[in-house]
């Protein structure tokens, strides 16, 4: 049984997290999604928003008996050992994610042998996706329908009503 960390921030979820998500789930038997939580940081949703969206975003496409979300505030490679993984999921967009995530990869090797970072590439149609747009677009009142999971548009829009 290969068991599989995606860590990420998730906030919001966008579908490209859920393309990267799907791509685990098929070549892992098990995936572990590790929400980062780091205490000087105000997300825009708390860690059991984020949980229950991904939860509910990806369960809308696939079967989620074999993910399990939890959350974690220390280096990824601890985190995916902690949960008995092998492989440490990362999703690339372009080339600028591909360098940086090159340096991490060999830091994370050279921490932790054991523990295999697999790039997942995003699927045309999100590559320009970043939460980090899209929580701009969303306070700014502009539609992210298009680049967050249904649920997760349904969350920012009431998010952004208070």
């Amino acid at each position: 049984m290969t068991t599989a960390f995606y860590p990420g921030s998730f906030d919001p979820m966008t579908n490209g997290h859920l393309d990267v998500l799907q791509q685990a789930l098929a070549i892992a038997s098990r995936l572990v999604v590790g929400i980062g939580v780091h205490p000087g940081k105000t997300p825009l949703f708390s860690f059991e928003a984020r949980a229950a969206l991904i939860r509910q975003a990806l369960s809308a496409v696939t079967d989620i008996s074999a993910v399990t979300v939890v959350a974690f505030d220390r280096l990824a490679v601890d985190a995916a050992r902690d949960h008995g993984a092998t492989l440490l999921i990362r999703g690339l967009r372009d080339g600028t994610d591909l360098d940086y995530e090159m340096q991490m990869a060999g830091m994370n090797r050279a921490m932790a042998p054991d523990i295999q970072t697999v790039f997942l590439p995003a699927g045309t149609a999100v590559r320009p996706i970043t939460a980090t747009l899209v929580r701009q677009i969303a306070a700014m009142g502009g539609d992210v329908s298009t680049f967050v999971p249904p649920v997760v548009h349904e969350a920012l829009i009431n998010h952004y009503r208070r």
